[in-house]
């Protein structure tokens, strides 16, 4: 039913009369007549009994003038909602995020995300970047949050650009490794990661690494680096400064090697309130990033 005939309903049920009915919604009679005829028709039954003292409404008319008036309330309420939505933030930010970022810049852009607007949701998954794209291809996300050079013809949005490291207890310099017998340790990620490793290892050297751990996650590969195991190879964005360990910048032709961090998705979604706001604070925060080692 149309709003005017839930409307049409509720009116000649509080005035119980066709003729005040018709001047209350401002039509004649005869047409207020002819729409509750075509209205009894669509239910398959009479809602009003017709008198010379007005309206009486059938026990089938009394369930559905109510429904006309609860779903009435209801539209007042939906409308009153969708009002106040125009300065709020509601409904699901869906993110899909490369786990590195995932476990340690995205957690202060999430805080200050639930912060400002409480009435907000989030749906967070992770994984590799070349993962991250065919989930945003699925419709399974807003937003994806992917590592290094992704292949993505819409919306892309540099976020930021963090160091590679060579990162060891020993090790106190690169030119030791080739000496060294201690373990490489390396963690499971992207083809262009490692591609980017390997070309920088076969530049500088002549071998590869005699001796190779390999681990499922970054944490892992990290904290064995950090209790003496090996030496490893991670991002800028892993370590805070503060860990007892030897640093050495990987350098490529006097350039540093590096990862950048991009924010992609459909031009569609950007527009969705709850991703716009979650751009802004992403693009505020990465802003914010410094180097720990700088």
């Amino acid at each position: 039913m149309t709003a005017t005939e839930l409307e049409i309903i509720v009116t000649l049920a509080e005035e119980g009369n066709m003729r005040k009915a018709a001047e209350r919604m401002f039509i004649s009679q005869p047409a207020l007549s002819q729409r509750l005829q075509s209205i009894e028709k669509s239910w398959g039954t009479q809602l009003f009994i017709r008198s010379q003292k007005g309206l009486e409404p059938t026990s089938a008319g009394e369930l559905i003038i109510q429904f006309a008036k609860d779903t009435l309330a209801r539209k007042e309420e939906t409308m009153e909602l969708v009002a106040s939505l125009e300065n709020k933030v509601h409904g699901t930010l869906k993110i899909a995020c490369a786990t590195i970022v995932g476990q340690t810049w995205l957690p202060r852009v999430l805080k200050e995300y639930v912060e400002r607007y409480p009435d907000a949701k989030i749906s967070l998954m992770t994984g590799w970047s070349s993962e991250i794209v065919k989930v945003l291809h699925k419709g399974e996300a807003h937003i994806g949050i992917v590592r290094g050079d992704v292949d993505w013809s819409s919306k892309k949005q540099y976020l930021f650009q963090d160091q590679l490291y060579l990162v060891d207890k020993e090790i106190q310099s690169i030119h030791e490794i080739i000496e060294s017998d201690r373990p490489f340790i390396q963690f499971k990620s992207d083809s262009s990661y490692y591609m980017k490793i390997d070309r920088w290892w076969q530049h500088h050297f002549s071998v590869q690494p005699g001796r190779q751990i390999v681990v499922d996650q970054i944490e892992t590969c990290k904290q064995l680096a950090l209790n003496g195991i090996g030496y490893a190879i991670l991002p800028s964005i892993t370590l805070t400064g503060e860990e007892d360990v030897y640093r050495m910048p990987l350098v490529d032709d006097q350039f540093q090697l590096a990862r950048d961090t991009w924010m992609i998705g459909y031009e569609s979604a950007f527009e969705l309130q709850q991703v716009e706001a979650f751009a802004a604070i992403a693009k505020a925060e990465a802003k914010k990033l410094v180097h720990p080692f700088s």
